[in-house]
Formats: C-alpha cells, structure tokens, sequence
C-alpha cells in the first residue's frame, strides 16, 4: 500500500468545493457560449460604464452578472478564510451560501423591477385569477420566473437551519415574490402584478431547494456560525 500517495490525496470536502466550483464556472461559461452574441452587443456600452443600453435591458444585466462572477467567488474566499481563522465551523459552506444568494437573485430583482416603456403613466395593473396569465407567459417567461428565487432557495436553507423545511422555503419565495409584485403596483412600472409570477416563482425556489437538500443546514449539526470551543488545557 502506498501511504505516501494516501497522505497526498485531498480530503473529500475540498474535493467537492473544487467540484462545486468547476461547476459554476462550465455553467457560466456555458451561458456566455449561448448568449454570447446578445451579449457582446450590450459589451460596449456596459464597459463605457453607460446606464442606457446596459443596466437597463436583459443583455446588459446577464452581461454585469458574469463579469462580476469572479468577484463574487473572491468575496465568498475572504468570508471563509476569514470564518476558519476565527474557528467557525461550515465555514465554506457557509460563506459560498451567504454570496450564492446575494449574486444569484439581485440580477433577477433588478430584471423584474426594470419599468417598461409607459412607467409612471400607466395605470397600475393587477391579476388575481390564477393560470390565466401563465397560460401566456410561454416557456421563456416560465423559466424566467423559476430562476427569480432559485438561487435564494437553493442556498437559504444551506445557511439558515431555521430556512431547511420546504413549506418555509415556499412561504419564503411566496413573501419574496409578493414584495416585488407589490413594489411593481406602487411604483407604476409599467409590468402587472399577478398571482402567476408569485405561484411561478415559489415554485422555482422550492425546486431549487430541494435540489440542494442533502447541503441543508439541520438544526441536529453544529451551527455555522457558531466558533470552536477552545481546548480545555489539562490539570
């Protein structure tokens, strides 16, 4: 037996952070190959740093949210290297859910509460009869919903074991999503307020929670936040 080559080989959670991560930058780098013409057309206008032709349309959004994927797994690298230095246990764990829900639902926010062309002049619009505008949404605007709290659903309960239940995920998305349509009806933007995108989008952060299931931060483990206790010295 080689107990050299055993000694060398990297422990089981630094290989799944290493997968975990390889994953989010082929998906990455996968959503840039497919939008990459859309996004190459809002490129020079979000790297003049202009607020017309970047922040405010689809491409310009996707486009900011890729390039600031780098900073955003810094920033989860400071929190956790800060975390193990403290003695916190989960602290990967935690920090890369603290920064997954950040970076993975603001780009969707920003989306939904973008006003449309007669924001501020036309009248506030609502619709409470189910199904009916889901039947017009078409498979674009479905997944659009999905992933409006998916990244919310997935990593909430990852760093809240208070979170890990699927009813209070789908409360959390359903109140989520209630907020934004609310904000769209006061503020006039322009867009209708409907039940459809509230049942759509806890939807999408149920499914995304149960995707990370076997990652949730059960009140039976050691919380995240909580430092080790120091040894007791003997005598």
């Amino acid at each position: 037996m080689n107990h050299d080559a055993s000694r060398s080989a990297l422990p089981r959670p630094a290989l799944r952070r290493i997968a975990l991560l390889g994953l989010a930058i082929l998906g990455s780098a996968s959503v840039a190959f497919v939008l990459r013409r859309p996004l190459l057309m809002a490129a020079p206008r979000c790297m003049a740093g202009r607020w017309h032709g970047c922040f405010d349309t689809f491409n310009g959004v996707v486009l900011m949210t890729l390039v600031t994927l780098p900073l955003a797994v810094l920033v989860a690298w400071a929190l956790a290297r800060h975390r193990r230095a403290a003695g916190v246990t989960s602290a990967w764990r935690t920090s890369v859910a603290e920064v997954g829900m950040v970076h993975g639902t603001v780009p969707f926010l920003w989306l939904t509460m973008m006003p449309g062309a007669a924001a501020g002049t036309a009248p506030a619009r609502v619709s409470l009869i189910p199904i009916r505008d889901l039947l017009t949404m078409g498979p674009l605007g479905i997944t659009g919903n999905l992933l409006v709290f998916a990244a919310l659903g997935f990593f909430a309960p990852i760093r809240f074991a208070a979170l890990a239940s699927v009813p209070r995920i789908l409360a959390l998305g359903a109140g989520c999503s209630v907020l934004v349509e609310t904000a769209q009806y006061v503020l006039r933007l322009d867009r209708v307020s409907s039940v459809d995108d509230v049942l759509v989008n806890a939807t999408g952060a149920v499914l995304a929670a149960l995707a990370s299931r076997r990652w949730w931060h059960t009140s039976a483990q050691a919380p995240s936040d909580r430092p080790r206790p120091a040894p007791v010295p003997a005598g």
